[in-house]
C-alpha cells in the first residue's frame, strides 16, 4: 500500500512521465520507443502536445540522449511526431496520428483492423479484470493525498465531460490513474500494456451513447468507493465495469 503523498509533490492529473521510466531490458533502443509510443497513444502525451526535453527524457529513462534521439527521429519519420524550431520549439506529437493507430472515430470501420483470434480476446479480458479489479481493491486501501483525490476526481469528471472522440483516451487516463495511486512501480506499465490491448479490441466496436452512461455512472461508483476507503466496494464496482465492457465485446467480436 502506497504512502501518502505530500501535495506539492502530485503531478498533474496523469503525466506521460509514468510509463517513462528505466526500462529493464538490454534493448535501449525499441524500449525507449515503445514507451514513447505507449504514452502518445495511451493520450498521456495528447495531439499537439509536447514532448519532454530530449535530457529529461534521456534521465527519466535511463538512457543516452542518442538513444532517446534515434527514438524521437523513428517516430517523426513514422508520423507520431514533428519538430519545431525557434522560442516556443521543441518535439511535439503530430495532431493526427497515423492511420495504424488507435482511431478514435467510432464511425470507423472494424473490418479496417486485424482480426483478433478469439484466446487473445480471452487473454486480454482475463488479464484486464485480474490487474484493474486488483488495482482499484489496493488504490482505496492507500491514504490518498489531498492532491491526490482531487486528480482522481478531476479524471472522472474530465472522462464523464469528454466528447466521444475523445472518450477512450479520456477513460484510459483514468483506469491509469487508479493504477498509478497504488504505488507500485511495476503495476502501472502492465496496465499500460493491457490497456492498449483492451483498446485495440474496443476500437473494433461501435461507440455508442448508451454505453458511455452506463459506464459513466460505474467510473463514478468506482472512484467514490475509492474515494471513501471501502476496498471491496470499489473492486466490485470496477469488476461490474469490466464485466460490462466484456459483455459488449464478446457481443461485437466474438
Amino acid at each position: 500500500m502506497s504512502e501518502t503523498r505530500r501535495d506539492d509533490e502530485a503531478p498533474g492529473i496523469l503525466s506521460a512521465e509514468l510509463l517513462l521510466r528505466p526500462g529493464r531490458s538490454g534493448n535501449a533502443f525499441e524500449e525507449t520507443m515503445q514507451r514513447l509510443l505507449q504514452s502518445i497513444r495511451l493520450g498521456l502525451i495528447a495531439p499537439g502536445g509536447r514532448l519532454p526535453a530530449e535530457r529529461e527524457l534521456a534521465s527519466m529513462q535511463g538512457v543516452s540522449r542518442d538513444t532517446v534521439r534515434d527514438a524521437i527521429a523513428a517516430l517523426t519519420e513514422a508520423g507520431y511526431l514533428t519538430s519545431r524550431r525557434g522560442r516556443y520549439g521543441g518535439t511535439f506529437v503530430m495532431d493526427e496520428l497515423p492511420d495504424d493507430a488507435p482511431p478514435s472515430d467510432a464511425a470507423s470501420a472494424p473490418d479496417a483492423r486485424r482480426a483478433i483470434p478469439s484466446a487473445e480476446i480471452e487473454d486480454t479480458l482475463i488479464l484486464r479484470s485480474i490487474l484493474e479489479v486488483g488495482a482499484a481493491r489496493e488504490a482505496a486501501q492507500c491514504k490518498l493525498s489531498g492532491s491526490d483525490r482531487e486528480r482522481l476526481w478531476q479524471a472522472f469528471e474530465d472522462c464523464r465531460g469528454a466528447a466521444p472522440t475523445d472518450y477512450r483516451r479520456q477513460d484510459s487516463r483514468l483506469h491509469l490513474l487508479i493504477a498509478e495511486l497504488v504505488g507500485a512501480p511495476s503495476l502501472l506499465p502492465l496496465v499500460a500494456e493491457s490497456r492498449m490491448r483492451v483498446n485495440e479490441l474496443l476500437n473494433g466496436i461501435p461507440l455508442l451513447a448508451v454505453n458511455i452512461a452506463h459506464s459513466d455512472e460505474q467510473h463514478e461508483r468506482i472512484v467514490k468507493s475509492i474515494l471513501r476507503g471501502h476496498p471491496e466496494e470499489a473492486a466490485q464496482a470496477m469488476a461490474e465495469h469490466v464485466a460490462g465492457s466484456e459483455a459488449l465485446l464478446r457481443g461485437f467480436l466474438a
